[in-house]
């Protein structure tokens, strides 16, 4: 299209220029006595020369944007043949040195390699299955730079991201939510205590954006949707799941500072269980995993305290958020902690080294929310927070994460319950109080191969049975006084190549309710995700 423009402009250009030559002669035909004529010609003179300058100045912008787009996609070509040529060397080697292995003279001190039962024979195998597989993609690279592509409004580049993922779910007992559960529910007359179904609404999209060096930071900036927030009130509408914004944040990266601004997960409590079937809400949610997608401004440092060792100081401050369901769907009126006048305050302390390769990480983390509820009622909510990270040899890995805190709703802990009253919140002599809660999560990871991954993780959320014995659970999210919530997963997740993954998953959820039988629930999921 723009060939088709410069040709057309130019063609305008190449008849203007002719007018131009042979206006002097067409104005020594005149007679002399046509000066009122003349006059008037000079004027049009002036407007095309006018109108020429300014078709050239815009030819001139457009050739300079083109060149600035050339260059650009020249120097992306050139990257990703680096790439490619680095991998196929490293392939070369690769496939020289497992020659070498397997037909090694005797004598030569190196025994050679049986076929099928030697485990650095599999080992080089799989590596060289991942260099023909990362070379794949680095040719498709090459090749799509030659391709028209979709961009952005500015010159900086764009990258779509994201997850088709197809779940399916069977459920034995009764639970809060189908397709990603977290409560186990009372016996229902009314409903079935067996239900099977299927859904694609924890699928997501991301976009993610890299902008100039500022200040000498690198400038990036990603936002992430996903289909859980809700369903139309249409028929079927399970299956029209409402496009819900989860993580929106714009970075500024030097070497070893960061500052991020934006909507972003939890920066003090930064660990998750690993699980594909519960995309939507992060595995373990409400089962001791505290979690909440919060606006929030933050500050990184790193030290590097040797070669192998860091440590990461991160503090910031957060909408404070008390878990208050929206009172309209259209008009914002401020939760309890934002009606303190003051934003919430976290902190985070991280010890990393390096073990073989793998990061063994140990962090603290603190946070405070001021609550108001009303005729001057205030509570202070707080947490405490504890999560650590460590390889258990090449294979193995254990991590988990603890907190105590109160009043801390809106970021998931106390089961999304933060204060507690026993009479109606419009007396003004009803007092109000923060819920004490403790909770925790841990996982064991068994990395089979660099394909296929066993994970078992158990989470509890313990809100305190005499805080809510002796002061009621009014507005509690879920609608009923409970005193623990447990859950206990085990998945595998194989995933063959980059782009598909698939997935295994047995969860077991255990809620207690206040003063009551335990209830259970027993939930099957199977899922297809293809990566993007």
């Amino acid at each position: 299209m723009r060939g088709i423009f410069l040709a057309k402009n130019g063609f305008g250009v190449s008849a203007l220029f002719v007018v131009l030559i042979l206006q002097p002669h067409i104005a020594s035909a005149q007679g002399t006595g046509e000066a009122g004529r003349d006059m008037t010609s000079q004027a049009a003179q002036n407007v095309d020369l006018a109108a020429i300058g300014t078709l050239l100045r815009q030819l001139e912008t457009e050739v300079q944007t083109l060149k600035v787009q050339v260059k650009d996609l020249k120097v992306q070509q050139e990257s990703a043949q680096a790439e490619s040529a680095g991998l196929r060397k490293e392939l070369e080697e690769t496939r020289s040195q497992l020659v070498v292995l397997t037909t090694s003279p005797a004598g030569s001190g190196v025994p050679p390699l049986v076929a099928g039962n030697s485990p650095a024979q599999s080992i080089t195998e799989d590596r060289i299955a991942r260099l023909e597989e990362d070379l794949q993609l680095a040719d498709a690279k090459i090749a799509e730079q030659s391709q028209t592509k979709v961009e952005s409004g500015s010159k900086y580049r764009v990258r779509l991201t994201g997850i088709v993922l197809f779940n399916t779910y069977g459920i034995r007992g009764y639970a809060d939510n189908t397709d990603f559960p977290q409560l186990a529910l009372p016996p229902d007359p009314l409903a079935s205590a067996g239900s099977f179904g299927a859904s694609v609404r924890q699928s997501q999209i991301g976009i993610q954006a890299f902008g100039p060096t500022i200040a000498g930071a690198r400038t990036s900036a990603d936002i992430q949707f996903d289909f859980a927030g809700g369903f139309p009130e249409t028929q079927n509408g399970t299956t029209f799941g409402i496009m819900r914004l989860r993580t929106g944040v714009v970075r500024f990266d030097w070497a070893d500072t960061s500052v991020v601004g934006g909507q972003d997960s939890l920066f003090f409590a930064p660990l998750s269980p690993t699980s594909i079937a519960t995309l939507a809400v992060p595995a373990l949610a409400y089962s001791g995993n505290l979690w909440s997608w919060t606006p929030q401004v933050r500050v990184e440092h790193k030290f590097n305290l040797s070669d192998n060792s860091t440590f990461l100081v991160q503090g910031g401050i957060l909408d404070n958020q008390t878990g208050e369901v929206p009172s309209s769907s259209f008009y914002r009126a401020p939760t309890a902690g934002e009606s303190s006048g003051q934003p919430a305050y976290a902190t985070r302390l991280a010890w990393t080294k390096k073990i073989q390769d793998q990061d063994f990480t140990i962090g603290a983390g603190g946070y405070y929310s001021r609550q108001l509820w009303g005729y001057n009622r205030s509570v202070d909510g707080w947490a405490g927070t504890i999560d650590f990270k460590a390889p258990l040899g090449s294979m193995f890995e254990f991590t988990s994460q603890f907190y105590r805190g109160r009043a801390v709703g809106g970021i998931g802990g106390g089961l999304g319950q933060s204060a507690l009253w026993n009479e109606p919140l419009s007396d003004p002599e009803t007092e109000v109080y923060g819920l004490d809660s403790i909770g925790g999560w841990a996982q064991l990871k068994y990395r089979a191969t660099q394909k296929l991954q066993f994970n078992g993780a158990f989470g509890q959320e313990n809100p305190f049975a005499a805080d809510l014995r002796e002061n009621g659970s009014n507005g509690t999210y879920f609608g009923q006084s409970i005193s623990r919530n447990q859950t206990a997963l085990v998945n595998f997740i194989y995933q063959p190549r980059s782009d598909f993954v698939f997935s295994l998953e047995y969860r077991r959820l255990k809620t207690f309710i206040l003063d009551s039988n335990a209830n259970t629930a027993n939930v099957a999921n199977f899922s297809v995700g293809y990566i993007f």
